[in-house]
């Protein structure tokens, strides 16, 4: 009767038992395994499932109680985006954090305000760093005609890439055990902070990717102008009042029609559909009354 009455907290395990089960053989376990981080990748939750996957033998070892283990594998498979040569600092803190059964909402949020600069980071050095060097030094050795050219290529990148890959998994597993060590009165805070820098990724993400702008324009014929003076939506009064205005709306309406139980995938093809139509609306105008439909007036939005 107890049980049946007792109230489960989503944000925390059950099971609180807290013991050091993960070793230097699973820290490479997983490294390896992060090679497999874009094998699933879709664009409803980018790396999600190679994120899980190459967590997940940690996960089964720390925790045994099934519905934790569910609670666990259901926050890691929410949408996660980061470099996957530098996926395993965040693996490895993550499964420091799920060793000491720290609050989900605390690990969800260090999670997330890992991801984004991880991908900074790592397209800063490794794309347009470490690539141009050793691909700049390979071309160098093959323009001289010599063999060593892709070889040292291969080579010095990876060198670099593997070696940051399992070096990164301890480093950040050992970090998030002492950092865990230090905290512990201030996860909460940590927690509330990392949501914060979390958010602040997620509204840089949207102002930078989602694209909405209005093509709307209203000609002004001035008396002894030859030029007339063409009034734009999107530049004389939207971006005046609030830039990224549209592409903020648009994204909330798509959190919104999410939270009312619509697809992602159905949203995507929404989205598309609704891009080709306010694209093809001025041809199918001019196609059918020989009018451009920019004079007087656009009437379509231009989404791309």
């Amino acid at each position: 009767m107890t049980d049946m009455n007792k109230t489960v907290d989503p944000d925390v395990y059950e099971d609180q038992t807290k013991q050091k089960v993960i070793t230097n053989k699973d820290i490479s376990k997983m490294a390896w395994r992060s090679l497999f981080l874009q094998a699933s990748f879709n664009y409803e939750r980018m790396q999600a499932n190679g994120w899980l996957y190459t967590i997940l033998p940690g996960l089964r070892k720390i925790h045994k109680n099934e519905e934790d283990l569910k609670k666990s594998m259901g926050m890691h498979l929410e949408f996660f985006n980061t470099h996957p040569f530098l996926v395993t600092f965040i693996s490895g803190l993550v499964l420091a954090m799920e060793e000491s059964k720290e609050r989900v909402s605390t690990i969800r949020a260090i999670k997330i305000s890992t991801m984004g600069p991880g991908g900074g980071i790592g397209d800063a050095v490794f794309w347009l760093t470490l690539l141009s060097i050793c691909g700049g030094v390979g071309a160098s050795f093959s323009l001289n005609g010599s063999w060593l050219g892709p070889i040292f290529f291969l080579v010095a990148f990876n060198l670099v890439h593997f070696g940051l890959r399992f070096g990164l998994a301890s480093y950040g597993y050992k970090m998030g055990v002492s950092a865990i060590a230090n905290l512990k009165e201030q996860t909460k805070r940590l927690g509330h902070a990392a949501s914060i820098v979390g958010l602040t990724v997620i509204g840089a993400m949207t102002a930078s990717y989602v694209r909405l702008e209005a093509g709307l324009q209203m000609i002004r014929h001035v008396p002894g102008v030859e030029k007339p003076y063409i009034y734009t939506l999107q530049g004389d009064l939207i971006d005046p009042i609030m830039p990224k205005l549209l592409p903020l709306l648009w994204t909330l309406m798509i959190l919104w029609r999410i939270k009312k139980g619509d697809s992602a995938l159905r949203l995507v093809m929404f989205t598309v559909i609704f891009g080709l139509a306010c694209t093809l609306i001025p041809v199918l105008v001019k196609m059918m009354f020989g009018v451009d439909i920019i004079d007087p007036a656009v009437l379509a939005t231009r989404m791309g």
